[in-house]
């Protein structure tokens, strides 16, 4: 009869259904200082055609074989048991203040879709932790305000941010959970959302009673020190992947912040949760901040200028170099058209060079030529004035492209599938057969996540002097492997590296290393 008895609970045990998890996101890294507002369509076409919005069950589809936060869930959610509810995930998307009617329209359909779905257990959110919208200079956290009023205060919210977060106390408080990639370059963002899978099966199963405590030290933590393979940021990275080990430590978070939103949350934050132990909290967030705040010393610019910049790729003896235009950071929010990089190429009669630039005009111009047929027009330099003037640029079209290709390693955020749009490669005056200079046009502006952005048009990195890569950090996980050398630029635009070239009227007063 025991027996009998055991073997029945067992079988209703096993016949339990699983925790129902909502899944969504808006993911948006907002720089306040680039003038071109982001609209809702913004949010569909992603950055450079990845991703964009995905809805319902397509969520799922698109993302499990990708290396992205998304992708964390889902894998996350099979290995620990528990069933999502895929409602959408907008962006991701890098542009100006985004507009408040596309604000209202995604969180509302988010909202609705979740409201559409059987009784939740739990919600799990991707939210970038930096859109600025015309109304909310913190719009994560107006997200999550909204999602807790729809849903109550009891329902378990976990939200992912990226590693730029800018981090405020009221989506601390609104979050049961809040914790962010670990890695810049992101080469984690998959890690994160497994983790944030891991830790809502705890809370639904009542194994863990989260508390988090959120520090920020009084500064901005420089882009060009977000490299957390290297010093100055390693230790502080590693001390934060050495409190998970800890069972009492559910996670560990340190963010460095993103420069380019002026908002008062704008700097490094730590965030610590632990199991129902708000002085160990406190403790360990207070200690990782005073690591944070213990580097400041070391974050000196000494970055140099484009100029600079290409005249010691030319004279380095080993190539390629990889030289990083910082002011045109189009995983930052830039236009992705600058031409101050280019400029000095061209000027300084630089060899075995390529840039991409993003100039629509300039495409079309060059596919109503046709393959072979010659190239003159001016070339970037069109979506604003802060990316310097459209250069005249002279040569030939060396090939049409349709601008596709996939990423399959793990790089920067974790993309896969990736559409610049049908793209052209101009073989410009003066190259040659063994050293051309090659300038990718694109419809689109791609962030330069992946040497497949190249290898798919026919151009081998390995066999170029000098690379140039729109981008500060991020781009390393695929550029490391090839260039000899990574130079960083302190190139003009709306992503520059220098604090001082920024008119900052809403951040905190006196924060160390703004001016």
């Amino acid at each position: 009869m025991r027996i009998g008895l055991l073997l029945l609970f067992a079988t209703l045990a096993s016949a339990q259904p699983k925790p129902v998890i909502g899944l969504g996101g808006i993911v948006h890294e907002t720089n306040t200082f680039n003038p071109k507002k982001t609209t809702l369509a913004d949010f569909s076409t992603g950055i450079g055609g990845a991703d964009g919005t995905l809805r319902g069950q397509d969520l799922i589809t698109n993302s499990i074989k990708a290396n992205n936060t998304t992708a964390g869930f889902i894998h996350g959610a099979n290995q620990y048991g528990l069933t999502l509810y895929p409602t959408l995930v907008a962006g991701p998307q890098t542009l100006g203040t985004v507009l408040d009617s596309a604000f209202e329209t995604l969180t509302k359909e988010l909202i609705d879709r979740l409201r559409q779905a059987p009784k939740l257990d739990g919600i799990l959110l991707f939210l970038h932790g930096t859109m600025v919208t015309e109304s909310y200079p913190h719009a994560d956290a107006e997200v999550v305000r909204r999602v807790r009023q729809a849903f109550g205060s009891d329902i378990p919210i976990v939200v992912v941010h990226d590693f730029h977060a800018n981090i405020s106390e009221e989506i601390v408080k609104l979050t049961t959970v809040l914790l962010g990639y670990k890695e810049c370059p992101h080469l984690d963002a998959r890690d994160a959302g497994v983790h944030a899978a891991r830790i809502m099966a705890d809370i639904v199963s009542g194994k863990v009673k989260p508390v988090q405590v959120l520090v920020k030290p009084p500064m901005l933590l420089n882009i060009l020190f977000h490299n957390t393979y290297a010093a100055p940021l390693k230790p502080i990275t590693d001390a934060s992947k050495l409190l998970e080990k800890s069972p009492k430590i559910l996670a560990a978070t340190v963010a460095g912040g993103y420069q380019y939103a002026d908002i008062p949350a704008m700097g490094p934050s730590v965030v610590v949760v632990t199991d129902n132990d708000p002085a160990l909290a406190k403790r360990e967030a207070e200690r990782l901040g005073a690591m944070l705040w213990g580097i400041r010393d070391q974050l000196q610019l000494r970055a140099p200028n484009a100029a600079e910049a290409v005249r010691l790729a030319m004279t380095n003896g080993q190539w390629p170099v990889a030289l990083m235009d910082a002011g045109d950071n189009i995983g930052g929010g830039s236009a992705g058209d600058s031409t101050f990089v280019l400029a000095e190429l061209m000027k300084q009669k630089a060899e075995g060079w390529v840039v991409v630039i993003s100039d629509p005009s300039a495409v079309q111009a060059a596919i109503r030529s046709g393959v072979g047929s010659a190239f003159d027009m001016p070339v970037g330099g069109k979506t604003d004035n802060l990316h310097g003037d459209s250069i005249r640029v002279k040569g030939r079209v060396k090939g049409i492209h349709d601008g596709r290709f996939v990423e399959t390693a793990v790089r920067h955020g974790g993309g896969r599938y990736w559409d610049m749009g049908v793209s052209v490669v101009i073989e410009v005056e003066g190259s040659t057969p063994d050293m051309p200079n090659l300038l990718l046009l694109t419809p689109k502006r791609i962030i330069p996540f992946s040497l497949n952005q190249l290898i798919s048009v026919g151009i081998y990195p390995e066999r170029m002097k000098i690379l140039v890569a729109k981008g500060t950090i991020a781009p390393r996980a695929a550029y490391e492997g090839v260039a000899a050398k990574i130079i960083e630029v302190d190139s003009g635009g709306v992503t520059a590296v220098n604090p001082a070239r920024f008119d900052y009227k809403h951040i905190r007063p006196n924060l160390f290393g703004v001016k």
